[in-house]
């Protein structure tokens, strides 16, 4: 009879082989990625010897020439991507266009070879640029994240290469009261994405796709260089042009003008902005179409007559929000300050007012508008001068706050003035807010400082049936509040409607705007064939307006087409914003424009590879994401801590003559985890065994 021996418990043996194998599945991945270190994110930079200060491997320079015809802008931006270091690199920069800018073109130059871009829809176009960069072929992608948030891509950059990039887009010229104006905007301020809209792994992903590394200030002198110029035919002789945040030289001829920087180049911290006007009377009218496709596109943009200021104005209700964030520390808070101060003088008795802050938390000043006495705009002024930015921007509490209307049916104007950058990443929810809450109210947005989210302040106005202006530095602040407060205490017309006899046109925008005091009417239009008139009619001052323009008369124009495209794909998004139509729905109809009008869209991208190969086999390949630089005006210590500031120091004279590549390590000693792991794993098995001998002993 065999003699039995109680063993060990199992468990033991299996707790020692499971932690071998553990130690030694973890020791084998670490030994790996010692081996072929990932691409990291975000990234690889070069390091001056005995310093921590990172300059990227790859330098960016950037070329923009624009040509302005009558009231639309061509814009060609070319980025170069010279690789600086001894690796393969994978390069890829986050940059603005204008959020009504139609990007058409792409192409990608390589040495003496041209290759030239291909719409594809979004997921396709990314397939289509990771496969090139596997096999090691040169490959571009342009993509949308927001209409006025682009990424380029640029894959198998050689060792002291350079790759050109090439885009052309067109937008529309603005004009407000006799005033042309052309954004070029120049640097992504960094968005704050609030923590409750990552929900899921695809929102994560969109987030991390929207940021990008900041330059600090210690590195940033000669990073991300930029050079402009301006080719201006409006149509009329150009007067009074000017820029107000760079300074350019100026050529002229009768009826054009040639814009460039004097300085030739500059950093691309602050948006550029070119004005002009019109010698004599400003034209009311511009009629343009365009064939395209077998379909005709026309563009009007109608200016009514000034209807004189009325005797008395209605009482008001004027709710100021103002953004306080930590973006908004240093030049944008001292503008927004001096903004709202401002307009609290030019309240009157009958009016009543109240005063929203917001960073990542909000405070109502008053608990509901109060009358506009002196001792409430005393404590109205002390506020706005006491604010500081700090913290995130949390900007749809205080945009629902604005929008609770205590009397909705009551006799007041009600108006909201949000004073803010804008730099937050969830603007559908704000337009998704005001589309539901609106009411009587109208949404008025002021952009602050050097790189406002334009595509927030556009869209916000237009859903609130409001307007937007910019305040770009703080001695703008008085003018430019001025400017939009007359437009607002003028008669706007509204009521707008559109009558076309002759040829049934698809228009846009779907709902027409309320009008004030010097802002024109901005049509587009699409027809099988453009034929017959189109009579434009509303209320202003009291009394019927009405004008009528013959179609027949459009100007030829090669931009009209896209124009409505863009145009068109905003009136889908404001139908997903008020659910009048599902998100799937919304991205298939998006495709579709961007796919038939070759433009980048949040479902489109513009692909270019290179079918010969460049990398050799076996050579790694490492993603560098270039820098941006901050807005001018940004306060970097309130943005990213003084500590972050303080681990950037600028590198020492001594150091500064040598750079080495300073690549990613793992934390892990993969060695001595490994040889642990195979002994617990030895040890695991010889106790088994042992255990199995005893068994049968």
């Amino acid at each position: 009879m065999r003699r039995m021996v109680n063993p060990p418990a199992p468990d033991r043996f299996l707790l020692t082989l499971l932690i071998g194998l553990f130690f030694a599945s973890l020791a084998w991945t670490g030994a790996l990625h010692a081996e072929e270190p990932e691409p990291r994110e975000g990234g690889l930079m070069l390091k001056a010897k005995g310093s921590t200060t990172q300059v990227p491997a790859v330098r960016l320079g950037t070329d923009i020439k624009a040509e302005v015809s009558g009231q639309v802008a061509r814009v060609t931006v070319t980025q170069a991507f010279r690789n600086t270091s001894d690796e393969w690199m994978e390069a890829t920069y986050l940059y603005p266009l204008p959020d009504n800018g139609a990007v058409d073109t792409l192409r990608m130059v390589v040495g003496e070879r041209i290759i030239i871009g291909r719409i594809k829809p979004r997921e396709e176009a990314r397939q289509i640029y990771e496969e090139a960069m596997e096999s090691g072929k040169k490959a571009g992608l342009v993509e949308q994240f927001r209409p006025n948030m682009f990424r380029n891509s640029v894959a198998n950059i050689g060792p002291g290469e350079t790759v050109l990039v090439q885009i052309e887009f067109q937008a529309p010229v603005e004009q407000v009261e006799g005033r042309y104006s052309l954004r070029v905007p120049l640097v992504v301020g960094p968005r704050y994405i609030p923590p409750h809209t990552l929900t899921t792994a695809a929102a994560a992903k969109i987030a991390q796709a929207m940021t990008a590394p900041v330059a600090d200030p210690s590195i940033s002198d000669g990073l991300n260089p930029v050079s402009i110029s301006v080719a201006l035919a409006p149509g009329f002789e150009p007067v009074d042009i000017e820029s107000p945040y760079h300074s350019v030289a100026i050529t002229r001829t009768a009826l054009t003008a040639s814009v460039t920087l004097d300085k030739g180049e500059v950093p691309a911290n602050r948006d550029f902005v070119l004005h002009w006007g019109a010698k004599g009377e400003v034209p009311q009218l511009g009629l343009f179409r365009q064939t395209y496709e077998g379909k005709d596109y026309v563009m009007a943009t109608l200016t009514p007559p000034a209807v004189a200021q009325v005797a008395k104005l209605p009482p008001r209700e004027m709710i100021f929000v103002i953004d306080n964030s930590g973006s908004m520390a240093g030049e944008s808070m001292e503008a927004a300050s001096k903004s709202l101060v401002y307009a609290l003088t030019t309240l009157r008795a009958v009016d009543r007012f109240n005063i929203i802050r917001f960073d990542d938390t909000m405070t109502m000043l008053f608990s509901d508008a109060v009358t506009a006495g002196p001792q409430n705009i005393a404590k109205g002024r002390r506020y706005a001068e006491s604010l500081r930015g700090e913290g995130g921007t949390e900007m749809l509490p205080a945009l629902r706050a604005a929008l609770r209307d205590s009397d909705p049916h009551g006799n007041r104007l009600r108006q909201i003035i949000f004073l803010t950058d804008g730099n937050l990443s969830n603007e559908r929810a704000m337009m998704a807010e005001i589309k539901s809450s609106l009411g009587r109210s109208r949404v008025f947005m002021v952009g602050i400082g050097s790189a406002p989210n334009t595509h927030l302040m556009r869209r916000m106005a237009e859903a609130g049936r409001g307007t937007f202006t910019h305040v770009g530095q703080d001695s703008e602040a008085i003018g430019e509040m001025r400017r939009m407060l007359g437009r607002l205490a003028k008669p706007v017309v509204t009521e707008l409607s559109v009558n076309v006899e002759g040829s049934p046109l698809d228009l846009t925008p779907a709902i027409l705007p309320d009008l004030y005091a010097g802002e024109p009417l901005v049509l587009l239009g699409s027809t099988d064939r453009l034929r017959g008139k189109m009579t434009v009619s509303g209320m202003a001052g009291g009394k019927r307006w009405s004008t009528t323009l013959d179609l027949a008369r459009a100007q030829e124009s090669p931009s009209i087409a896209r124009l409505w495209a863009r145009r068109k794909i905003s009136d889908i998004e404001a139908q997903r914003w008020s659910y009048q139509i599902d998100a799937e729905d919304a991205d298939a109809k998006v495709e579709t424009l961007g796919m038939a009008f070759h433009i980048v869209t949040d479902r489109t991208s513009l692909v270019a590879v290179d079918e010969t190969p460049s990398r050799p086999e076996g050579q790694r390949l490492t993603r560098e994401e270039l820098p941006l630089l901050l807005p001018a005006g940004w306060d970097f210590d309130h943005l990213f801590g003084q500590q972050m500031a303080a681990r950037h120091a600028a590198p020492d004279a001594a150091s500064e003559e040598q750079e080495q590549i300073d690549l990613p390590r793992g934390s892990l000693d993969y060695r001595m985890a490994l040889l642990q792991g195979l002994l617990l794993v030895v040890l695991g098995l010889a106790l088994l065994l042992w255990r199995r001998w005893m068994r049968f002993a």
